[in-house]
């Protein structure tokens, strides 16, 4: 099984190519590219997308490339081309950017709130560069690459399809403006059924070519009333976003959790909160990370009226998972403000298309609800386009209609301050900077308008944790005193646990995390590891517990694990003949730390303290 990573990196290289495709070329391809060797500074991403496109130019596979692809970071207001592993991670983005010489293909980013105007600088800059790597594919496939294959390309009989478009073009049309899309799938469906009847007995052998003619009128009759018309499907203008309600809180038992709905769409998502040790480790080609915030996004039949097995998430399920979680990690507080690994399940109870930007803004209501101090609020929304000869049309919140007949999927989310996020698919040949900027520009205005529907809800964390979230209280101790702390063979550790009930983790450099529901128990438990690094004080009193009577004193434990000799002469103010008569084990006493001897033993006196009463 592909890992996460191998999952995403392949959705990477099939978004840009799949576009260019000659229409109608029904062959199966499949494109396999294999890490062979691995530095650490250079991102095999870009290069297996570049592979995958001198392979298919080379080949006798129609393919109206050469694409090139690139990466780009921002640091110090300065774009960089293929940052490496240290520029990345000083980077205020990471833009991933597919296209031919002459547009755009396919942009991937995750942003650290980039203003719309960088965001297309930055993709213009990239373009640049690709357009260089599409020359230099161009010049390898003119030396070594193959004639292309001729190809059969389906087009129905021209009978069929008159009498088809004649038959359904008005009936299609009708069905198309049915609001509802439960509704209107219903009466499409209907037109479809009636059709298939019509004409079984007309052209028995041409039943494929009705179905596709039926197919083809379905998007040309969308397509020309958003373009013509100047109105969609479910009668909304070209920039206006479907009605909203949102509401935080829904489950009383979890540590956070929200809906969010928008037209026929409706994401809940529920935050969970725990101890650092519960951080999702990575280990890939790249270097082992800890993934300290967790997005999982599911898409069940049901939210689409289908019934099919539930195999675990799919490729698109990953996917949108990952958008969804850059979007939101760049707001998120520090490790050190808030010492919790954050997970959250975006479950997608409905869906009429956008669920991935649904589940972004869930996901922020969510997160405030568990009162996590997220620095701003990100909302996300899915642009469209309806690309003909003459006209361009840009649609804001896109149905699931829209996104299957349209020619983009562009996806922006991020805070009122700029963009977190950016997911654009194409389905044409490329888009221009003029479509690019109006996109950007319109999703930016979307966007505004979520945020104040969401803010409505809730505009802050709440104050306080859920009761059922664990508590958590860090401290730092010396590396030194780890080992301490832990015992031998974990002896230390576990009696702390097993008498507290808390659960305690310890990085290597010393940060202690206590988790625990119970305020008590924590400070306890804090107070006994305080107790074990604490260094014992010459003069300082302490109250011990007698661990051993001997015939020449006691053994007085003073801190944990750290115990003192109280000689028999230094017991009483008054001679005392046998220890036994004055002390016995578990007595708790007041000694005090008279010497610390050249071995390092403690020696204690009560004596002392009944003198100075």
């Amino acid at each position: 099984k592909p890992s996460e990573k191998a999952i995403l990196t392949s959705r990477l290289i099939d978004r840009p190519i799949r576009p260019l495709f000659p229409k109608g070329y029904r062959n199966d391809v499949q494109v396999v590219a294999t890490v062979l060797s691995m530095d650490t500074d250079n991102n095999p991403d870009t290069v297996a997308m570049i592979g995958s496109s001198v392979a298919l130019s080379i080949s006798s596979i129609p393919f109206n490339g050469p694409t090139g692809s690139v990466s780009v970071g921002l640091i110090d207001g300065e774009f960089i081309i293929n940052p490496n592993l240290e520029q990345r991670e000083k980077s205020d983005m990471y833009l991933v950017v597919s296209g031919t010489k002459d547009a755009i293909m396919m942009v991937e980013a995750g942003c650290n709130e980039i203003t719309e105007d960088i965001m297309l600088s930055a993709i213009l800059f990239a373009h640049e560069e690709i357009k260089k790597i599409c020359d230099f594919v161009q010049s390898i496939a003119d030396k070594i690459g193959k004639e292309k294959d001729e190809y059969y390309v389906f087009k129905a009989e021209e009978e069929v399809e008159n009498a088809v478009v004649e038959y359904c073009s008005e009936k299609m049309k009708k069905a198309i403006k049915t609001v509802d899309k439960q509704e209107r799938q219903e009466n499409m469906e209907k037109v479809k059924e009636d059709a298939m009847e019509h004409f079984a007995d007309i052209f028995p052998d041409n039943m494929k070519d009705v179905d596709e003619v039926i197919y083809s009128i379905t998007k040309k009759e969308v397509r020309n009333m958003i373009v013509k018309d100047k109105i969609r499907p479910d009668n909304r203008l070209q920039e206006e976003i479907r009605p909203i309600w949102c509401e935080a809180g829904v489950l009383p038992r979890t540590h956070g959790s929200a809906i969010f709905t928008r037209g026929q769409t409706q994401v809940l998502s529920v935050t969970t909160l725990a101890g650092l040790s519960e951080t999702q480790t990575i280990d890939g080609l790249d270097e082992e990370v800890e993934r300290r915030y967790m997005h999982h996004y599911n898409f069940p039949a049901y939210s689409v009226g289908e019934a099919r097995a539930s195999r675990g998430p799919g490729r698109r399920e990953i996917g949108h998972g990952a958008l969804a979680q850059r979007a939101i990690e760049p707001l998120l507080p520090s490790e050190e403000d808030f010492p919790y690994a954050i997970r959250v399940v975006s479950e997608v109870m409905s869906s009429n298309g956008s669920t991935s930007q649904a589940s972004v803004c869930g996901s922020t209501l969510s997160l405030l609800d568990a009162g996590v101090p997220m620095k701003d609020m990100v909302a996300g929304i899915a642009m469209g386009l309806i690309k003909d000869e003459e006209d361009v049309v840009i649609l804001s919140d896109i149905q699931g209609m829209e996104d299957f007949l349209g020619d983009m999927d562009f996806k922006v989310a991020g805070t009122k301050k700029g963009i977190t996020a950016i997911q654009m698919d194409i389905k044409i040949s490329g888009i221009d900077e003029d479509i690019l900027k109006r996109a950007l520009a319109q999703a930016r205005d979307g966007r505004i308008h979520i945020l104040g529907e969401m803010q409505k809800v809730i505009d802050k964390p709440r104050e306080s944790l859920s009761p059922y979230a664990p508590m958590i209280m860090s401290m730092q101790i010396n590396p030194d005193k780890i080992r301490e702390v832990i015992g031998s063979g974990g002896k230390t550790i576990n009696k702390i646990i097993e008498e507290t009930g808390v659960k305690i983790d310890i990085d290597n450099d010393g940060k202690v995390a206590i988790l625990s529901n119970n305020q008590e128990m924590c400070l306890k438990a804090k107070s006994i590891i305080e107790g074990i690094i604490a260094e014992p004080e010459v003069g300082t009193v302490y109250k011990g517990r007698v661990t051993k009577i001997m015939e020449f004193g006691a053994f007085v434990e003073i801190l944990p694990g750290k115990e003192g000799l109280l000689h028999i002469s230094q017991i009483d103010k008054q001679r005392v003949a046998k220890v036994a008569d004055v002390l016995k084990e578990n007595d708790e006493i007041e000694v005090k730390l008279t010497d610390i001897d050249k071995q390092g033993r403690l020696n204690l006196s009560r004596k002392v303290l009944l003198q100075e009463a």
